[in-house]
C-alpha cells in the first residue's frame, strides 16, 4: 500500500513538473513578445493628477517621490496624502516642494473618510484636491523615469480604455532578503502576469501604477467602492472591466524598491500577498504552484524509482528556470548583478509560502494584524 501511495505521489509530482516546463516556455515567449512590443507613444497630453498615498518615511522615499515630480509632461499635478499630522513623510514632501517650486504639488493631511483599507481611505481624502480628469495612482515604494507619464497616458487615446496598469521589477536595497524579494517580483510575478494576459483579457491592476479616468472611477462608486478590500488594485481593475472598459498594459516597467530587513519581514510580506491573491483568484492561485518547478522536480526525483528519469527532468526544469531568470532581467531592465545561485532558495521559499497561504486568513500590513475574508474584504 505504501508503494502505491508513493507511486501516486511521484506521478503527481511528475505531471506538475511537466506543467511547470510548459508554463516556463509560455512565460519565455511572453517575455520575448513584451520585450519586442513597441513602446507606447502619446499623441495627446491630457492634464493628469498623480496620487501618492503615504505612510511613514520609508527607505529612499525622497528619491522615489522625486521621480514622479520630475516628469517630461506638459501639465500634471501631484497630490500627496497622509492620515496622521505627525507622519514623517510630510517633511519629505516639503523638501520636494522646495526642490520643485514650479510644480503643482499638494499635501493633504487627514480627512473624514474611514475605511477598512487605510490606503484607500487616504486616497478618498485626497480626491477633493484633484484638479484633472485622468488619475494616476502609484504606491510610495515605486520609482520611475521621466518618460513615465507619457507612457502611461498613451493608451487613453482609445476611448474604450478605462484604466491602465504597469508591470514592475524589483530594485533591491541590498541584503539577501531584499534580493529574494526582488527576484520574486521579477522572476515569478511579472512573467505570470504575461502568461495570464496571453490567455485572457487583463481584468486587474497593480499598485505599481493604476491609471484611471475620473469618469470611470465615478461609475464604479469612486474610491469608496474599494475601501473594504485589501487588494484594492485588483478590485479597481475588476470593477472597471465589469463596466465594459478595457484595461491596458503599456510597455513601461516601474521599479519597485524592495527593502526587507530580514527573512521574517520577507515571509510576512509575501504571505500577505499570497493570501490576498488566493482570495481574489482562488483557482488560478491554486494552480500557481507550477511556477515553482525546481521543488516539484526535486520531489519527483526523491520519489521516483527511475533515478535517471528524475535527474533528466530536474535538469530540464533547472535549465529553463535559469533561462527565465536571465530573460526576465533583460525584459524588465534589471540593474545590479544576476543571482542565479539564489534560484533554489527562492523557489523553495515560494513553494513554502504557497503551502502556508492555505492555512489561515491572517496577514500583517504596516504593523496591523488583518483577517482577509473569503471575498477579499478586510
Amino acid at each position: 500500500m505504501a508503494n502505491v501511495i508513493l507511486d501516486i505521489a511521484a506521478a503527481c509530482a511528475f505531471l506538475a513538473s511537466v506543467a511547470s516546463i510548459a508554463y516556463t516556455i509560455v512565460a519565455l515567449i511572453g517575455l520575448s513578445r513584451y520585450r519586442r512590443a513597441p513602446a507606447p507613444r502619446a499623441e495627446t497630453f491630457p492634464a493628469v493628477t498623480i496620487f501618492k498615498p503615504l505612510c511613514g518615511a520609508e527607505e529612499q522615499l525622497y528619491e522615489n517621490l522625486r521621480s514622479f515630480c520630475d516628469q517630461d509632461y506638459p501639465e500634471f499635478q501631484v497630490v500627496f496624502g497622509v492620515s496622521n499630522p505627525d507622519d514623517p513623510a510630510i517633511a519629505v514632501v516639503e523638501s520636494l516642494r522646495a526642490a520643485f517650486p514650479e510644480r503643482d504639488l499638494v499635501m493633504v493631511v487627514g480627512g473624514t473618510a474611514r475605511m477598512s483599507n487605510p490606503k484607500v481611505a487616504n486616497l478618498a481624502n485626497m480626491a477633493g484636491a484633484a484638479k484633472h480628469d485622468l488619475y494616476v495612482i502609484a504606491d510610495s515604494d515605486m520609482r520611475v523615469d521621466r518618460r513615465y507619464l507619457r507612457s502611461v497616458v498613451a493608451p487613453f487615446a482609445d476611448a474604450r480604455v478605462g484604466a491602465a496598469t504597469c508591470l514592475y521589477r524589483g530594485l533591491s536595497t541590498g541584503g539577501i532578503a531584499s534580493e529574494l524579494g526582488a527576484m520574486h517580483i521579477q522572476d515569478e510575478f511579472a512573467p505570470s502576469v504575461l502568461v495570464a494576459a496571453a490567455l485572457d483579457k487583463l481584468r486587474f491592476c497593480f499598485g505599481a501604477t493604476m491609471a484611471v479616468r475620473r469618469a470611470a472611477l465615478e461609475e464604479i462608486g469612486g474610491f469608496a467602492a474599494l475601501g473594504s478590500y485589501l487588494a484594492d488594485d485588483y478590485m479597481l481593475g475588476k470593477l472597471i472591466s465589469e463596466r465594459g472598459y478595457d484595461i491596458d498594459l503599456p510597455r513601461y516597467v516601474v521599479a519597485n524598491l524592495v527593502h526587507e530587513p530580514n527573512l521574517r519581514s520577507l515571509w510576512l510580506h509575501e504571505l500577505r500577498w499570497a493570501r490576498t491573491i488566493r482570495t481574489v483568484r482562488p483557482v488560478g492561485y491554486a494552480f500557481s504552484v507550477i511556477t515553482n518547478g525546481l521543488p516539484l522536480a526535486s520531489i519527483f526525483l526523491a520519489l521516483s524509482r527511475n533515478v535517471a528519469a528524475g535527474l533528466a527532468l530536474l535538469t530540464v526544469v533547472a535549465a529553463l528556470r535559469v533561462t527565465l531568470h536571465y530573460a526576465a532581467r533583460a525584459t524588465f531592465g534589471a540593474t545590479g548583478r544576476a543571482t542565479p545561485w539564489l534560484i533554489p532558495l527562492r523557489d523553495l521559499l515560494s513553494c513554502a509560502i504557497w503551502v502556508a497561504s492555505f492555512f489561515g486568513r491572517g496577514a500583517r500590513w504596516r504593523q496591523r494584524a488583518l483577517v482577509i475574508q473569503t471575498d477579499g474584504r478586510i
